[in-house]
């Protein structure tokens, strides 16, 4: 028998803080993906829920903080049966000197955030020209 691969529930993971919270909806940390490209590192974070007006990013001190707040859910209707547990999102990043922290973009489409991080000049690979001599 063939082993076929299926997808797999994954758990949220609730943000474990080491201070205390000031609000009641649970933090979750946001799944993300990370890929490298000639030009940028391309971050992509799952926020199910979260609109683009309920993104926050932050960058200080060469850390970028990712903040989504989620739609609020609705009041007045009491659920029969849930999988899936809503609240906001919380990450952050240390960046490198490799990125150009000035040209850092970010797009949020369909609960996924992708914040594009521009390598600076000096980290882009390149090819040396052999002088004949």
């Amino acid at each position: 028998m063939s082993e076929s691969k299926q997808l797999q529930p994954h758990e949220k993971k609730e943000l474990e803080s080491k201070s205390e919270l000031t609000q009641t909806r649970p933090v979750f940390v946001p799944a993300v993906d990370i890929y490298e490209t000639k030009d940028a590192l391309v971050l992509l974070a799952d926020m199910p829920g979260v609109s683009n007006d309920g993104v926050e990013i932050h960058l200080e001190d060469n850390e970028l903080t990712i903040r989504g707040k989620a739609k609020e859910e609705k009041k007045g209707v009491t659920p029969l049966y849930t999988e899936y547990r809503s609240g906001d999102y919380y990450r952050k990043f240390t960046l490198s000197n490799i990125i150009d922290q000035d040209k850092i973009e970010a797009i949020m489409k369909d609960g996924v955030l992708k914040v594009v991080l521009p390598k600076a000049e000096a980290a882009k690979p390149r090819q040396i020209q052999v002088k004949a001599g």
